[in-house]
């Protein structure tokens, strides 16, 4: 019996630890990484194009692998920021990969810079082959924070008539293959009342208190959703979540709060029946609450701004590329759908047929300590380079 364990190349590995000593958190630039790998392309002959955030310090880059013709290529897409590490209790350098026990550590490992590793190492060898169909490489900016930076790669490939066939979207899977993912919203509250002495309170309007009837109404809205709301047993969260994530409010505890600001957030199922969810609950707010505090106070103010908006992933079991990589990949039996949220809604509602597959498991993300198992890299690389052998039957997204 053959008990050996799976072990990704050398290059893979190599190009794992290059993109994880980039230290690409989402409030940093990520453009050491991108010319570094934008150079490393050219070097392959490969051209790339950038697309800039306003401050032009952050960047997407696109690549295309082989000739590009009349039936589009499939994107291989992956996000190259990483949430913060702050705080957490890591044993090794964060930013400095360390291989023990089969893993490799490192922020990023996971989510999701093992698989753009698995993507750019094999470049060379997919070139060498002269692909039927060719590859693109995506790698935006700004994911982690409500997948900002794909937005203007998606409206550049429109805008220079560049129309792929299909993408996979690398994020931590196991590698096995899910079609669908949640809708997500997020919002931030901010109300404002009158300031008084505490021992005055009829003459100030207390912004926290008015604010909490808004957070209770939330509540209530959850758990009705979770008891009588459509349902979709196929996700481990089986029906769309209302969540208060933050709260700042006041200056002292003897002074009428004259400030409160909360965020909330909605994960929808992608079937659109839970997205109405905060439109409701701002109805509640504005028709509700502000009324009656503007019947005590008419100067009072309650404002909504939206801090993220990205569309959930539904694709059908029997579209013809999902039928293509079921029949491609080894657990061809199993289709996922998962409650976070990725790029590959984006890329669905761009009208790019998108599933999502990538090394390493999603508890593993964002923890201290993150990692990915070797294995999961390697069995990434020989999916990888089965697509490009096989790229030449995908069936056409447009």
């Amino acid at each position: 019996m053959n008990d050996r364990i799976p072990m990704p190349s050398l290059a893979t590995l190599d190009m794992a630890r290059t993109l994880i000593g980039f230290d690409t958190t989402s409030r940093e630039s990520n453009l050491g990484l991108i010319e570094w790998v934008r150079d490393e392309l050219r070097h392959l002959g490969v051209a790339t194009r950038l697309t800039y955030d306003a401050g032009r310090t952050k960047a997407n880059l696109f690549a295309t692998l082989g000739e590009e013709g009349p039936s589009g290529g499939i994107v291989l897409s992956g996000h190259t920021d990483v949430v913060p590490v702050d705080g957490q209790d890591w044993l090794t350098d964060p930013f400095k990969a360390e291989i023990a026990n089969g893993r490799l550590f490192g922020r990023g490992s996971c989510d999701m810079k093992g698989f753009i590793a698995c993507a750019l190492a094999a470049a060379p060898q997919m070139l060498s082959r002269q692909l039927a169909r060719p590859l693109h490489l995506a790698l935006s900016y700004d994911e982690e924070v409500g997948c900002i930076g794909v937005r203007g790669l998606l409206a550049d490939l429109a805008d220079q008539g560049i129309r792929p066939a299909a993408c996979v979207v690398g994020e931590p899977t196991l590698m096995q293959l899910v079609i669908a993912h949640k809708g997500y919203r997020s919002m931030r509250c901010c109300l404002q009342g009158r300031e008084a002495h505490s021992s005055l309170t009829p003459s100030g309007l207390n912004a926290i208190e008015y604010g909490a009837q808004i957070i209770v109404q939330l509540q209530k809205m959850a758990e009705k959703e979770e008891k009588y709301g459509h349902r979709d047993g196929d996700f481990n969260v089986p029906f769309s979540t209302l969540n208060c994530g933050t709260i700042q409010g006041g200056i002292a505890p003897n002074v009428v709060a004259k400030d409160c600001e909360f965020s909330v957030e909605l994960r929808y199922l992608p079937d659109g029946s839970g997205e109405r969810l905060l439109d409701d609950l701002k109805a509640f707010a504005e028709t509700q609450v502000l009324t009656q505090m503007r019947a005590r106070y008419p100067s009072a103010t309650l404002r909504w701004t939206t801090l993220s908006d990205t569309p959930g992933l539904s694709m059908s079991p029997s579209s013809p590329f999902v039928q293509w990589l079921r029949g491609l990949s080894g657990n061809p039996s199993r289709l996922g759908r998962v409650a976070y949220s990725t790029e590959a809604g984006l890329f669905q509602r761009a009208g790019i047929p998108t599933v999502i597959c990538g090394p390493g498991s999603i508890e593993q993300a964002h923890r201290p300590n993150e990692y990915v198992e070797l294995s999961q890299l390697a069995a990434c690389e020989d999916f990888l380079q089965t697509i490009a052998l096989h790229a030449g039957d995908c069936p056409p997204g447009h």
